[in-house]
């Protein structure tokens, strides 16, 4: 076994290629001339199984055990040419149980009439003796090497993919419903929601799941880089930039070339870095600092942010010209407060997952426990409810997790056993003060205006405020900023 690193970028030990070589010819001539051939390369790159008709003629459980058993990464069959028509009835014995590796038949002396036979459906390829050694052994190799590459695409799909954006909320899944859609193009997609609500996820699973999947995706914290040397990170350098560039350094552009380069935190980008992104999204083309020729870049870009765009772009920190570049499809992802009908079903992922990795005997949660979890107003969204989720598996030592082995930040200052009417109250109450805060930050603290969207009168929407200590002033700032709520969406 030797380790192998995938796209993701994790190392991981791949198992050794086997070709299970089925002989299903009783003078045994082709299937000992393959095998001779196969193991006479010490470097063929590959272990050799070899079983005869004896061992599986006549016995469909015997060559689905054998199949099963050895794990093949191909299959070879040798074939005489009279049993090229009963090749249906042994592709379905196959099928079913190799759906993943390839079958190549091998025969001798073929006649031409005879070769539609081996152009069916369930057969990859076939060899037709004599053949050379050394075309033989390149034709496999080419074969598994295609299908390992499938499968490390395949599993990356579902590392990265919709397997791993879990809820049954409609507002959650009319906006992953999106991913589908877009991983189809290379159009640019502005991801935007809360802190921990998975933006990267969301933005790996539309890479993954589109042509670029074998690509890199490169992702970027534009807030985590210092001003001074976004561009270098970015665009790259050439030797002799500036002092200390003994020589020339690839930028993220050239990283991710034919992949997908995520910007988080995108709001955070220098003025000037965001003119020079606004060229690259307009050209295709950059210059790395120092450099005296522009280069092309082939990537896809993908933006996300927890703030409110439109209120930065009208307080002038985000140019107009490339919010309205990034913001091509949007993706709004809600709170968890948004989608509480989640939150049991994302908890159950989480809890099977870490009691899994970690070999712990919690399986379930008890009512009160579920209560508890129902009733706190996640702020950290989908990140903190998976830490939340670990902590109590690495801590808990029963089967059942009960209210007490969950710590969550004010959670004793919250009634567990609160009737249905008091529940609904709180759940309203909640809602009422989201929903007319955010209209206030949207009519920018205009009154009238806000009443009239919400269809309400005046006198009325008016004591809501009052009834929710909302202070109309604060959202009376200019540009229509508000400070401390960046982050608006409607409920």
């Amino acid at each position: 076994m030797k380790p192998e690193l995938d796209p993701s970028g994790v190392t991981k030990v791949m198992e050794p290629a086997v070709v299970l070589l089925l002989q299903f010819e009783r003078s045994g001539h082709v299937g000992e001339t393959l095998r001779q051939t196969l193991e006479s390369s010490p470097d063929r790159g590959f272990e050799v199984a070899c079983h005869t008709s004896q061992e599986v003629d006549g016995s469909n459980d015997e060559l689905s055990k054998i199949i099963l058993r050895q794990k093949p990464s191909l299959i070879l069959l040798a074939l005489p040419c009279v049993q090229l028509k009963s090749l249906d009835a042994l592709l379905r014995v196959l099928g079913p149980v190799a759906s993943s590796a390839p079958i190549v038949v091998a025969v001798e002396n073929v006649q031409e009439a005879e070769l539609s036979e081996l152009e069916r459906p369930g057969i990859a390829d076939f060899l037709i003796l004599p053949l050379r050694e050394s075309e033989v052994l390149i034709r496999l190799r080419r074969l598994m090497h295609h299908v390992r590459r499938e499968r490390t695409e395949q599993t990356l799909i579902e590392k990265f993919g919709l397997q791993q954006l879990i809820g049954e909320s409609p507002a959650f899944t009319a906006e992953i419903s999106k991913i589908r859609v877009v991983a189809k193009s290379d159009t640019t997609v502005m991801i935007s929601g809360e802190t921990g609500t998975g933006k990267e996820m969301v933005g790996r699973a539309i890479h993954y799941l589109s042509s670029r999947a074998g690509k890199p995706f490169v992702p970027i914290n534009c807030g985590a880089i210092p001003v001074e040397l976004m561009e270098n990170e970015l665009f790259g350098h050439d030797r002799g930039a500036f002092t200390g560039a003994s020589g020339s350094r690839n930028g993220l552009i050239r990283e991710a070339e034919q992949g997908t380069l995520f910007f988080d935190e995108v709001n955070s980008l220098p003025l000037q870095a965001q003119v020079k992104l606004l060229r690259f999204l307009q050209s295709k083309e950059y210059r790395p600092l120092g450099g005296a020729r522009s280069l092309t870049g082939d990537v896809r870009i993908i933006a996300a942010s927890n703030a409110n765009l439109e209120a930065e772009v009208e307080a002038g920190t985000l140019r107009r010209d490339l919010y309205y570049r990034l913001n091509v499809v949007p993706i709004v992802l809600p709170p968890l407060r948004a989608r509480s009908s989640d939150i049991l079903i994302l908890a159950r992922h989480f809890l099977a997952e870490y009691a899994g990795k970690l070999n712990s005997p919690t399986s379930d949660f008890s009512p009160d426990a579920e209560r508890k979890l129902l009733l706190y107003s996640w702020p950290g969204n989908v990140r903190e409810l998976e830490h939340v989720i670990e902590r109590v598996v690495v801590l808990c030592t029963e089967r059942i997790i009960q209210d007490h082995h969950i710590v969550l930040p004010g959670a004793h200052e919250q009634p567990l056993r609160l009737s249905f009417q008091e529940a609904k109250a709180r759940v309203i109450s909640q809602f009422e003060s989201d929903y007319i805060r955010n209209l206030l930050v949207a009519y920018r603290g205009n009154i009238t205006k806000a009443a009239q969207a919400a269809q309400k009168e005046r006198r009325t929407f008016w004591e809501l405020i009052r009834k929710h200590r909302i202070d109309v002033q604060k959202l009376k700032l200019p540009n229509g900023s508000e400070q401390g709520n960046r982050q608006f969406q409607l409920g």
